[in-house]
């Protein structure tokens, strides 16, 4: 296949990928070609950590965030230093050619950093994971629903996407003023004062005997070197769902699920409805503001 000025090699075009839906390894590496240009300004300038699974979904997975030393040279990477001491190489997919690679190297479930190359330790995003209980699904559109209203009230603008897998995941676009201690510790405050104002549904709660059915507001992966699912990945499971951008008013649709879309509906989709995240680089709103405003809130709520 010729893409973008490159021509890569397409292997094993013929492997099932997913048994059921009779996906092959060839329409997951055209799915991502034809995706690209939706799906590329959600990852460009993000280490990436490639999630691969060689023998399909009925084989072992494996993350892998170090670039191969046989990857192609025109591949661009960034050096990012471990936490732990060290260093590794981490793909950055800037084109359509590496998507497309990187597909043909079982990467069908890219995750991408919160920050872009250029401030490793600065997040440009906030990230709220909502895996609701019990496949009650209905608790993370009301848990997301909640963070947009939050959100409103502290002058931020919030993006919502399913998983693809159990639930959704809330974004805040971020001014890059802070670092991701500073992120992390706002991202937490929020689901305090949601988790309090909503009590009987949503928790703070990190053991789950104690949670009593109640969403976990997860905030956990605001932090550096952490990583999300990639809008418009494939994600390894049966019917290849994908995470999916929504508009909020998606999110009062009580037939939504967490996999609505797949590869078999989602150009259908796209070709009736733009990119509901289209404009959320240029959705940033001050921190500093909407952090002061926080503050005020707690101190009038969590008494």
């Amino acid at each position: 296949m010729k893409i973008g000025g490159r021509k890569i090699d397409i292997s094993h075009e013929d492997k099932i990928f997913f048994p059921k839906a009779k996906i092959t390894k060839g329409d997951v590496v055209d799915y991502f070609r034809r995706v690209a240009k939706v799906m590329l300004p959600h990852v460009r300038e993000r280490p990436l950590a490639m999630r691969r699974h060689p023998d399909g979904i009925e084989g072992e997975g494996f993350f892998q965030k170090k670039v191969p030393d046989y990857f192609p040279s025109w591949i661009k990477r960034v050096t990012a230093p471990r936490k732990e001491g060290g260093k590794v190489d981490n793909v950055v997919c800037d084109n359509a050619a590496t998507l497309v690679y990187l597909a043909n190297q079982a990467c069908f479930t890219p995750h991408v950093w919160l920050s872009r190359r250029d401030k490793l330790d600065c997040p440009d995003q906030l990230i709220f994971d909502l895996d609701p209980p019990r496949k009650k699904f209905a608790l993370a559109r009301f848990a997301a629903k909640a963070l947009h209203d939050l959100f409103d009230e502290l002058g931020l603008r919030a993006f919502v996407k399913t998983t693809g897998s159990r639930g959704l995941h809330v974004i805040v676009p971020l001014d890059r003023k802070q670092d991701f201690d500073r992120a992390r510790a706002f991202a937490q405050d929020v689901a305090r004062v949601l988790a309090h104002r909503h009590q009987k549904r949503l928790t703070v709660e990190p053991r789950k005997n104690k949670r009593r059915g109640r969403l976990y507001l997860d905030t956990g992966r605001n932090s550096y070197a952490q990583h999300a699912v990639a809008p418009y990945a494939v994600r390894a499971i049966e019917g290849a769902p994908i995470a999916t951008p929504l508009s909020w008013d998606e999110v009062g649709d009580s037939a939504l699920n967490a996999r609505r879309f797949n590869m078999k509906n989602i150009f259908q989709r796209l070709s009736r409805k733009s990119d509901p995240w289209k404009n959320l680089r240029r959705s940033v709103r001050s921190f500093k503001a909407a952090h002061k405003q926080l503050d005020a809130i707690m101190k009038k709520e969590l008494k």
